[in-house]
This record gives C-alpha cells, sequence and structure tokens, in this order.
C-alpha cells in the first residue's frame, strides 16, 4: 500500500520537470561539501518536487513577487529556506515582478493601497531627490507597501491552493488511468461468448 502511494504522489513531477532547468545535485554536492550550500543541497524539500515544496514555493514566490522591496530573491531564498519549499520555483515567480511589469503594478498598488487608506487620489509630481523622497516618500510607499502585502498574501494564497487542487486531480487521472490499464491488461483478449440459451 505505502509503495503504490509514493508511485502516485509522484506523478506531477513529471509535468513541472518540463517547465524547470534541470539541477545537477551531484555536481553541487561535489562542490558545496561544506559551508552554507551543503544545508540546501541536503534539505530535501528545497530542490525535490513534491506537494508540499511545490505548493509552498507557489506561495512564497507570489507574496515575494508583490512586495515592494528590493532583494526580492533573498527574502523568497529566506522563506523558501525557512518553511522548506522548493527554492528554484520561489526564486523563479519573483520575476513576474520584472522591469517591464513593475510601473504598471507599482501605479496599480498604490491606487489600491490610497482606497484601502480611504484617501482621496492626489498627483503627485515626482522628483528624484533627497528632498521629495524625504518629504513624499512615507505619503507614497505607505499605500504601495500596504496594497503589495495584502495582494501578496492574496496571490499567494490563490497560488497555493491551485497548485494543491491541480496536485490531486493529476493524482487521481493518473491513478484512474492506470486502474483502467490494470482492468484491460487482466480481461482476457478474444474470450469467447457465452452460449446464450
Amino acid at each position: 500500500m505505502r509503495a503504490s502511494c509514493v508511485v502516485v504522489t509522484s506523478m506531477p513531477r513529471k509535468t513541472i520537470r518540463r517547465w524547470l532547468p534541470s539541477l545537477a545535485k551531484t555536481e553541487i554536492s561535489d562542490k558545496s561539501r561544506s559551508g552554507w550550500m551543503a544545508a540546501i543541497v541536503n534539505d530535501p524539500h528545497l530542490l525535490h518536487l513534491n506537494r508540499h515544496s511545490v505548493s509552498g514555493a507557489f506561495f512564497v514566490g507570489l507574496f515575494c513577487a508583490f512586495l515592494p522591496v528590493p532583494g526580492q530573491i533573498v527574502l523568497a531564498s529566506l522563506l523558501a529556506f525557512l518553511f522548506r519549499c522548493n527554492l528554484p520555483i520561489s526564486v523563479l515567480l519573483i520575476w513576474l515582478s520584472n522591469p517591464i511589469t513593475i510601473p504598471p503594478l507599482t501605479i496599480l498598488l498604490y491606487k489600491f493601497g490610497q482606497f484601502l487608506l480611504g484617501r482621496e487620489e492626489t498627483s503627485l509630481a515626482f522628483e528624484f531627490t533627497w528632498t521629495w523622497f524625504s518629504q513624499q516618500g512615507v505619503t507614497v510607499y505607505l499605500p504601495i507597501a500596504l496594497a503589495g502585502v495584502l495582494c501578496g498574501l492574496i496571490a499567494g494564497a490563490l497560488g497555493y491552493i491551485t497548485i494543491r487542487l491541480l496536485w490531486r486531480w493529476k493524482v487521481v487521472k493518473n491513478w484512474q488511468e492506470r486502474k483502467e490499464l490494470r482492468a484491460a491488461r487482466q480481461k482476457p483478449s478474444g474470450q469467447p461468448e457465452k452460449n446464450k440459451r
């Protein structure tokens, strides 16, 4: 019974491995037998693909993608290590906020944050000076940060639930296909029908 459970829960890994670059664990472990990399290589959740590590990675990656902070990759790596979820997927999902998507995302977060705080929308003349940042920085950053955390939590939760549901659907689908295949193999082909009286 245990062996069949292990086989069933590992089936969606094939789908995910098509999208991720192959990580040569042996090469990493040879270069880092000691130090902080050893903890990453030896932790099965950080590089392996299972339901817990992948769904957790989607939560971490999507949450960090909405945070208006520098060093999102470092933050996602620390959270992946803390929650023991897949590190490459966590870091990969951060790139949803990239140089192309950051400007419109920041504007949307600012407007949503203003709405959450009950503030009226005001037009601010942006200046890339220390005076402007010291006077207006907190006023602008507070709604962006609030909306970023809230949207990150919502996106992360949706990603987590979606992956769990898709994983379960794929496992059940594969199990049903194997069950039908076993039934077809056990049924003798060319069996003569019983004479009807």
